[in-house]
This record gives C-alpha cells, structure tokens and sequence, in this order.
C-alpha cells in the first residue's frame, strides 16, 4: 500500500492516465482546472486519486530539473496544463 499523498508510482501513472492520453482529453481536464479551479469536486477527485487519496499539502517539486519549487499541488497541476507537460510527476 502506499502513502496516502504521495505520487502514483510509474505503473500506476499509466493506469491513471490511459484515458487521458488523447490531448484532448487531458485538455479538457485543465480545460476545467482553468474554469473552475483546484477546488471543483471533479478536479479535486482526480488530484486525490493521482495522489493515493490525499491532495499534498505545501510546496512540491517535479521531476523536470531546474524547475523552481510550486507553492503547492494546485499550482504544479497548473504549471503542467500551461506548458501541455501533463504527465510530469511531483
């Protein structure tokens, strides 16, 4: 079992993300991000379950190196659907 709010592992990643992988399916999720915010139920349910149940708190880092510290998950989520890097893990 994992930690609740840590990232989903790599197998779990692709699980997560099969129904994503057309563009525009990923799109519309930050289509929506974009509309209404990390706090709409929808959204707020994907973030939890790329997280194993648990949105993390505080600042998060991703994978991608020389990328500054986000202030929190809302504002990575963010950072990936403006430069279209949807499948960068924190």
């Amino acid at each position: 079992a994992q930690q609740p709010g840590t990232p989903l592992s790599n197998q779990e990643y692709h699980q997560f993300f099969r129904s994503l992988r057309a563009a525009h399916r990923a799109s519309t999720v930050c289509l929506l991000r974009g509309l209404y915010g990390c706090q709409n139920p929808l959204v707020q349910r994907l973030d939890e379950y790329e997280n194993h149940g648990v949105i993390p708190e505080g600042p998060v880092c991703s994978e991608l190196p020389g990328t500054p510290l986000f202030p929190n998950f809302c504002a990575f989520s963010f950072y990936r659907c403006a430069r279209k890097r949807y499948f960068i893990k924190v």
